[in-house]
C-alpha cells in the first residue's frame, strides 16, 4: 500500500508545502519564496517573514493537494519543521500542520529542519550507513555523523557565524545586496588571487569559525580606502570563498580519514555554491570506497518535499509527536 506524507515547511521566509509518495516520489512541491520582500531590508526581517506565512499558508496547502491530484484523506501523516529557524515563522507552519491533523485525524511528525536538508539526498541517490553530512547553510554549518538510518551525532559545528552568514556579510561590505551567496559565487568566477585573507583555526579539529575571516575583508577594504586603492570586488569574492571553502574541505577531509564513512552527502543552501561541489568531487577522488551525493539545486534551498522524505522516515520509525509540541528555534537535532 502506498503511502502519501504531507510536509510544511515555514522555518525562514519561504512558505512550503509538498506531498511525497514511497519516500521519495513527489505529487508536488509549492514554494512562496519571500526573497523580493526581504531585498529591500538587506537580510529577511522575521516579523514580516511571519505575516506574509499567514497569508500564503493556506494557499500553498491547497495548491500542493491539487497538483497531487489527491485529497486529505488519502494523506497518512503531516510533517512539519517544528526548529530550529525564526520562532514566529515556525509557528504559522505548525499550527497549520496540528489543525489539519486534529481536524482530519492524522498522525503529526514534528522535525528537525537540517534532518529534512540531509534527506533531500533521497531524491537522487540511496542513502548508505555509516554517512557523513556536512551541512552548509545561511544558519548552519555542522559535520553529522550517521552511523544508521535516522541516529545523528554531531561532530563539528562553527563556533561563531555560518557560512553562509559570513557570505550575507560579506558581501553587504562589498556592496552586493542579498542574498550574498549566489552573488559572491558569481563574482569569484571573474576574480584572481590578489589579495591573501586568513583560514580561521579552531581548537576542535572538526570544528568551523568564519567570524576572523570576515573580520579580516573588513579590514582589507578599511585599509585599501585608506591608501585610496582600488577595491577590485572581484579579487576580494575569489579571495574570501577560497579562504572559507579551503577550511571547509580541510575539515571534511579529516572527519573523513577519521571515520571512513561510506557515503558523503552535501547538505544546505550553501551546497548550491559552485565552487564547493567542484572542490567536493576533486576531494572525493582519493577515496574510491566512499559514495558522494551532491543534491540538485532545487533541492539546495529550503523546501517541504525534503521535509516530507525525512517525514517519511520518522513515519516508518513511528517517530510521532501529540498536539501539544511547539516551535523550537534552537531545536537540537539529536
Amino acid at each position: 500500500m502506498s503511502k502519501y506524507i504531507l510536509a510544511i515547511e515555514t522555518s525562514c521566509d519561504e512558505t512550503a508545502c509538498a506531498i511525497v509518495k514511497d519516500n521519495n516520489q513527489i505529487l508536488s512541491n509549492i514554494v512562496s519564496s519571500q526573497i523580493n520582500v526581504h531585498e529591500l531590508y538587506g537580510g529577511v526581517v522575521p516579523e514580516v517573514a511571519s505575516r506574509i506565512h499567514i497569508e500564503n499558508i493556506s494557499l500553498v496547502i491547497e495548491e500542493a493537494l491539487k497538483e497531487a491530484k489527491i485529497t486529505i484523506d488519502d494523506i497518512d501523516a503531516i510533517a512539519v519543521t517544528q526548529g530550529p529557524g525564526l520562532i514566529g515563522s515556525l509557528h504559522v507552519g505548525i499550527q497549520a500542520a496540528k489543525t489539519i491533523a486534529w481536524l482530519y485525524n492524522k498522525p503529526i511528525i514534528p522535525l528537525h529542519h537540517i534532518v529534512g536538508h540531509i534527506y533531500a539526498n533521497k531524491f537522487v541517490d540511496e542513502l548508505e550507513f555509516p554517512l557523513l553530512a556536512l551541512v552548509v547553510s545561511g544558519g548552519h554549518t555542522e559535520l553529522i555523523y550517521m552511523e544508521k538510518e535516522y541516529s545523528f551525532e554531531v561532530i563539528g559545528t562553527t563556533q561563531d557565524d555560518a557560512i553562509g552568514e559570513a557570505y550575507d556579510k560579506v558581501a553587504r561590505v562589498l556592496g552586493l545586496g542579498y542574498p550574498g551567496g549566489p552573488k559572491i559565487d558569481n563574482l569569484a568566477k571573474t576574480g584572481k588571487e590578489n589579495y591573501t585573507l586568513p583560514i580561521p583555526k579552531v581548537e576542535n579539529p572538526y570544528d568551523f569559525s568564519f567570524s576572523g575571516l570576515k573580520s579580516a575583508v573588513i579590514q582589507l577594504i578599511n585599509r585599501l580606502e585608506r591608501r585610496n586603492e582600488e577595491i577590485i570586488k572581484e579579487d576580494v569574492a575569489y579571495s574570501f570563498q577560497e579562504s572559507a571553502l579551503s577550511q571547509v574541505l580541510k575539515i571534511t577531509d579529516k572527519a573523513l580519514n577519521d571515520y571512513k564513512p561510506k557515503h558523503l552527502v552535501l547538505a544546505g543552501g550553501v551546497a548550491a555554491n559552485s565552487r564547493l561541489r567542484e572542490l567536493m568531487q576533486d576531494m572525493i577522488l582519493k577515496y574510491p570506497n566512499i559514495k558522494l551525493t551532491i543534491p540538485p539545486l532545487w533541492c539546495c534551498t529550503d523546501n517541504a518535499a525534503m521535509m516530507a522524505v525525512a517525514g517519511s522516515v520518522a513515519y516508518d520509525h513511528k517517530l510521532f509527536g501529540d498536539l501539544y509540541f511547539s516551535a523550537q528555534p534552537s531545536k537540537p537535532i539529536s
